[in-house]
């Protein structure tokens, strides 16, 4: 598999490549039709500045995140855009059989040849309740626990070589690999490049152990950080993918023309955050509705703790933060997420950031 499908080009004065984590947010007072068409214009956007890559994670149960099909959403994303990369940050393998991801994203290969990348976590995704009817159990840890199984048998799907004998060996995920060797068939050699995620220890060990590019998620376990990345470089181990480690980390960086509003939207998302983590998900709340909210002593040293690891501010002081943030991490490539109520700040936000880094003009 050709690096370059993994490894993106440094644009400007960035440190390191540049790509788009997607939450494809919906704010109050707006739709998921709203926030869906912001996504395809962040897209085309993004691809002109010469950002590497867009993905979209997968979330479940949650007003304000319209982002439960993330391969129905990079179908859409596929064909408004020519070059970018697209792919899943990520898809939650326990939630589905591992034929169907395989389908899916085969799929979305033939559509966007050599631009799919496929994300997988670990987690749900969403709350315990949801997650056992997304996966028609009870017993959520047992997904969890079979991830490298599940991994396993995913990428044989994907590469269409389980051994003679194997139950699944007549069983072909199409589009794949097999319509190649079927008589009269020609079939690309591209398939999805597999990432894994996480926010702890466990899938940075495996991805080392694989030789699988790594991406933490930064942007909401900013304290596991460098030691996930410490321990994915210390068991990396050379394979076809791969010779040397690369892993890239989701920051929440929302840059504005007023730092003022950076301000108003940072309380907003932690807002956001803390209904979350109380069992009440809504609509991505209006700043003014956030400056209202009487903060309890417990809720202001959470909202403090989570807004201390978003970039944010004007364009300037987003580009010293990230560029301090990459020399502390040592990460190969930077997935910017910016949160805030309205699309129309969200696409001004990696604008900004393009200017100051001076990447590609439009």
């Amino acid at each position: 598999m050709p690096a370059d499908e993994i490894r993106g080009a440094v644009h400007g004065t960035a440190p390191v490549p540049l790509s788009v984590l997607d939450l494809v947010t919906v704010g109050a007072g707006s739709t998921a039709s709203d926030a869906l068409r912001t996504s395809v214009e962040l897209a085309r956007r993004t691809e002109a500045r010469g950002f590497h890559r867009y993905w979209v994670a997968e979330h479940h149960s949650m007003p304000g995140v319209a982002s439960s099909s993330p391969a129905v959403i990079l179908a859409n994303l596929a064909a408004h855009t020519d070059r970018i990369r697209l792919g899943s940050g990520g898809v939650m393998l326990p939630n589905h059989a591992p034929l169907v991801i395989a389908e899916q994203f085969g799929t979305l290969e033939a559509m966007a040849p050599g631009r799919i990348d496929l994300g997988l976590g670990r987690a749900p995704g969403t709350d315990g309740a949801t997650a056992a009817a997304l996966r028609r159990s009870d017993t959520l840890n047992e997904g969890a626990d079979d991830f490298p199984q599940q991994l396993a048998e995913l990428t044989r799907f994907l590469d269409d070589d389980f051994p003679d004998g194997h139950p699944y060996a007549r069983i072909h995920a199409i589009p794949g690999p097999v319509q190649g060797s079927t008589p009269g068939g020609v079939q690309s050699s591209h398939r999805p490049v597999i990432w894994l995620l996480g926010s702890s220890g466990f899938s940075a060990q495996l991805a080392g152990m694989l030789g699988l590019p790594f991406a933490f998620a930064h942007h909401f376990s900013a304290q596991n950080t460098v030691p996930a990345l410490d321990l994915y470089r210390e068991t990396f181990r050379p394979s076809e993918v791969l010779a040397e480690p690369y892993a890239l980390i989701g920051v929440s960086a929302l840059a504005t023309d007023d730092e003022a509003e950076a301000g108003r939207q940072v309380r907003a998302t932690a807002l956001n955050m803390l209904r979350l983590r109380m069992g009440r998900p809504g609509l991505f709340p209006d700043p003014e509705d956030a400056a209202r909210h009487e903060f309890s002593p417990m809720e202001e040293e959470f909202a403090s703790s989570f807004t201390r690891n978003i970039v944010h501010g004007t364009a300037d002081e987003v580009r010293a933060g990230l560029d301090d943030l990459q020399k502390r991490t040592g990460a190969d490539e930077l997935m910017l997420t910016s949160h805030a109520h309205r699309g129309d700040l969200r696409l001004r936000s990696y604008e900004l950031i393009a200017d100051a880094y001076g990447l590609p003009a439009a």
